[in-house]
């Protein structure tokens, strides 16, 4: 498992977790907003994430 705060949101993500590659977004009380897709840098499920967080992200 990895963790890492960017923008105000912490990122976590999974070694060998399912397909396609994501990381999991939460607020700072540790809330799940959604998964941020990191090939394409798109919210899963519907989700639109934040401009300055895809801006800031470099996974």
């Amino acid at each position: 498992m990895g963790k890492v705060r960017r923008s105000g949101y912490v990122l976590e993500w999974f070694i060998g977790d399912h397909e396609p590659r994501h990381v999991h977004v939460y607020d700072t009380k540790h809330r799940l907003i959604g998964r941020l897709d990191v090939n394409r840098l798109v919210g899963a499920e519907g989700w639109t994430p934040d401009r300055k967080l895809v801006s800031s992200s470099r996974l």
